[in-house]
């Protein structure tokens, strides 16, 4: 993309300038995220060899993934201080290091024990990418262009999980278990290099405010004022319940699914992910221009997004004989890919419930509850399929619980955000008709 397309906006009194230099500073943020994306889900197309690597059943095996997301969860609130503290550059720094090591100590662990320690490493460097490469396009573009700039870091991230299951699939069962994992750690290196030669903070003259530290009265204040707001919580509900079908499907559990459940081949289960992956590429470009076009659209798509899903969790698990048909399987695959694009909408909600100063609270907040479901279902499924002999129609009816929940908490507090949301919009009219000019 060019530096014109990027810098061509109006600006603000005091907005950074945007253009090719915030172009390039901003695209090695992304780099780096766009890796930890590849090392995250490169379990995904790895679960079936991890079980065999590591001779653990499927609760063992769906630890791996549990573990690195709780750590990237309970990651999502200290690391927006660390940003405000210490700067992009330097998060970004230690995030890339840590992710590296993780990876490379995957490739090399001998023992499940030290398997799982490099997992939870990983998970620790890879929560400190998203907020910072957010704050890097906030510092470097003006404001108006920050939509697209969290967009378009979206779908690089979504491009990284293609490269997962096109080529780390490939190369794992090229070159094997140790070659992949330690090749791919390479990129880490390269991306380290990248961000030490040319990542700053924010361009000259454009440096933030101080930002004040209150410690951890001011913590649980922000975080208490945030969940009053019923927005913040529907945020949180919407994510919660639109993240984590698509989440466990491709972080581990859907290719075991496809290729034990439904006897297809490595290579064709791969296909599927990745369709989920395109999918979810063009559903995000479809749904942010019908939100940002129509502001009421956000609950009729999270709520037609779950019930969508879940009908067609509904007719694949319960197809009459041993297998469902490919056509099914195609569309499940096409559907998940609008679950990531119809978790984002959580944010849509918590963003006009809360002030500027309250903003990385309220997100920190929304962000959790997709990986509190995804956790809780890659327990439930690995749980399940000891339990039950290896039975996925019984593991994957998991998900209907979940869906369930979300579905009515979203129902319950779906009123109650518009009727804040209008009060707001009143307020902020009646405010503005009685400012002197």
């Amino acid at each position: 993309m060019s530096g014109r397309g990027f810098g061509s906006a109006v600006t603000l009194p005091g907005d950074p300038p945007g253009g090719r230099r915030a172009a390039l500073v901003w695209g090695v943020g992304v780099a780096v995220y766009f890796v930890a994306v590849i090392f995250r889900t490169s379990l995904g197309v790895a679960g079936l060899d991890a079980a065999d690597r590591f001779d653990v059943n499927a609760s063992a095996l769906s630890t791996f993934s549990i573990l690195q997301l709780l750590v990237y969860a309970g990651m999502q609130i200290p690391v927006g201080l660390m940003v405000d503290r210490l700067g992009t550059k330097k998060v970004l720094t230690l995030g890339v290091v840590l992710f590296t090591v993780g990876q490379l100590g995957f490739a090399l662990s001998p023992s499940y024990g030290m398997a799982l320690a490099s997992r939870a490493l990983l998970g620790c460097g890879d929560a400190m990418t998203f907020i910072s490469v957010l704050r890097l396009g906030g510092r470097w573009f003006p404001a108006r262009r920050g939509p697209l700039i969290a967009q378009l870091a979206g779908l690089v991230g979504m491009a990284g999980n293609l490269v997962s299951t096109l080529v780390i699939a490939r190369l794992l069962h090229g070159v094997g278990w140790t070659a992949a994992f330690a090749g791919s750690a390479v990129a880490g290196l390269v991306v380290l290099v990248l961000l030490l030669l040319f990542l700053k903070d924010h361009p000259e003259g454009h440096e933030p405010a101080p930002v004040a530290h209150a410690g951890a009265t001011y913590v649980r204040r922000q975080i208490a004022e945030s969940w009053r707001e019923p927005g913040t919580r529907l945020g949180l509900w919407v994510h919660f319940t639109t993240q984590f079908p698509a989440m466990v499907f491709l972080l581990l559990w859907g290719l075991p699914f496809l290729v034990e459940a439904q006897g297809l081949s490595p290579e064709t289960a791969g296909g599927l992910l990745t369709l989920v992956v395109a999918s979810n590429m063009v559903v995000g470009l479809v749904y942010g221009q019908i939100i940002a076009r129509h502001h009421a659209a956000r609950a009729p798509l999270a709520l037609g997004t779950i019930t969508v899903t879940a009908a067609l969790w509904a007719t694949t698990l319960a197809y009459p004989g041993d297998r469902a048909p490919m056509w099914l399987l195609i569309t499940l695959c096409a559907v998940l890919g609008a679950c990531g694009p119809a978790s984002m909408i959580g944010f849509d909600f918590a963003r006009p419930a809360n002030p500027p100063e309250r903003q990385g609270t309220a997100s920190g907040i929304v962000n959790m509850g997709g990986f509190v479901a995804s956790m809780t279902t890659l327990l439930a499924v690995g749980v399940l399929l000891d339990a039950t002999g290896g039975n996925y129609r019984i593991a994957f009816s998991s998900v209907f619980v979940l869906e369930a929940l979300g579905f009515v908490q979203i129902l319950r507090l779906k009123a109650r955000t518009a009727k804040r949301e209008r009060e707001r919009l009143v307020a902020s009219r009646v405010e503005a008709v009685h400012v002197p000019v």
